[in-house]
């Protein structure tokens, strides 16, 4: 049974299940529209965004991110599809960091050429967690407000962390995501959204021919395990210049070690704009449907992934598709990676009395 709620101005949540877990806990789904026909599903698993419909140039509505059908779909993924990351989104070099003196080991949870790393806050991080979850709906806006609590040691990370994300759909098809973590002693805290988007519709292309610019004019080369292996680097005269609209498959194969170390793109962009301060990051458009997608956020960097580590034989999702390599990217805002063992990165420490924030806004509009 579902439970709608609704403002007068055509905006709603509506609140149904969604299954349950392999070990018994229940997961709600939370379906937000507008007055526009827009439309974003989050179920409670991961915080996690399974559905999102946007007009192309023509009217008409489709999905345009990566998923699965099934709640045993997110439990058995690998993926990371739509998913909340924390405790640390990216990577943590070796799975250890020290602070304030003591070293913390964590799980590993990736290998890449033979060196460790934590990714994503860990095999059990907040994509694997119940997310308790309260619709919002006012001024025009359906919005769904979730939150998690991570115990001390949880994951190898020190302190008693409570985590909020707020989704915000608004009235011109802009889609908010707005982070905030507070702690009772510092950790390290990188909070991000990892959905895939496929701005033609069900992933049925690779996503090469969408055009992208990133605002940012250095990026963070990577070593071997895909650590950042010194500080921001310039972009200009490399395939990482996307200062202009370039097509992602247009320099994705040159040769090179930056590129054949991440399969295609899987780095950090430092961007231009203030960190703590709402400034643009990036701009994504589909020549074909004519969708586009412009993002701005208070972040210091977005990891600009191309999904070049989806299986080759594809990754089995929505209505028996297979997700083949680069048929969805994401552009996940947040600080930088390794940031605990580099002093010189933008500090990603979260302090007793002091809230973390962060937040993220996906506009989709189309061509006329």
């Amino acid at each position: 049974m579902s439970t709608p709620s609704s403002a007068p101005s055509g905006a709603s949540v509506t609140r149904q299940p969604y299954g349950r877990t392999a070990d018994g806990q229940d997961v709600e789904l939370f379906i937000l529209t507008n007055a526009s026909g827009m439309r974003v599903d989050v179920i409670t698993y991961g915080a996690t965004i399974v559905r999102l419909f946007t007009p192309d140039r023509d009217g008409r509505s489709a999905d345009v991110v990566l998923g699965y059908d099934t709640l045993a779909g997110y439990e058995a993924g690998s993926c990371f599809f739509g998913a909340t990351i924390g405790r640390f989104g990216n990577r943590i070099a070796g799975g250890r960091f020290t602070l304030n003196g003591e070293t913390y080991e964590l799980p590993i949870n990736q290998v890449v050429e033979g060196r460790p790393c934590q990714l994503h806050g860990g095999p059990e991080g907040f994509h694997r967690q119940i997310w308790k979850a309260t619709p919002r709906t006012g001024d025009g806006v359906a919005a769904v407000e979730m939150k998690h609590f991570s115990p001390d040691g949880h994951m190898g990370y020190p302190g008693n962390v409570s985590v909020t994300v707020i989704y915000r759909l608004l009235a011109d098809n802009t889609l908010e995501v707005e982070f905030a973590g507070e702690t009772d002693a510092p950790t390290p805290l990188n909070l991000t959204q990892h959905t895939y988007f496929n701005l033609g519709g069900p992933a049925a292309k690779p996503i090469v021919d969408h055009m992208v610019q990133i605002a940012a004019a250095r990026y963070l080369a990577v070593d071997a395990g895909l650590i950042p292996e010194g500080p921001p680097a310039p972009v200009a005269a490399t395939p990482f210049d996307f200062t202009a609209p370039h097509a992602v498959g247009e320099r994705i194969n040159e040769p090179g070690d930056q590129l054949a170390r991440g399969e295609g793109y899987d780095h950090c962009w430092a961007l231009d704009g203030v960190g703590g301060e709402m400034h643009p990051c990036a701009v994504a458009h589909d020549p074909a449907s004519g969708r586009r997608l412009e993002v701005t956020t208070t972040e210091p960097g977005v990891q600009f992934y191309t999904g070049n580590h989806l299986p080759p034989e594809g990754e089995p999702g929505k209505s028996g598709v297979r997700y083949l390599p680069r048929t969805g990217f994401c552009l996940e805002t947040q600080r930088f990676p390794d940031s605990p063992n580099r002093p010189d990165f933008p500090d990603t420490v979260a302090l007793p009395g002091k809230p973390w924030r962060s937040r993220t806004r996906f506009k989709f509009t189309a061509d006329e």
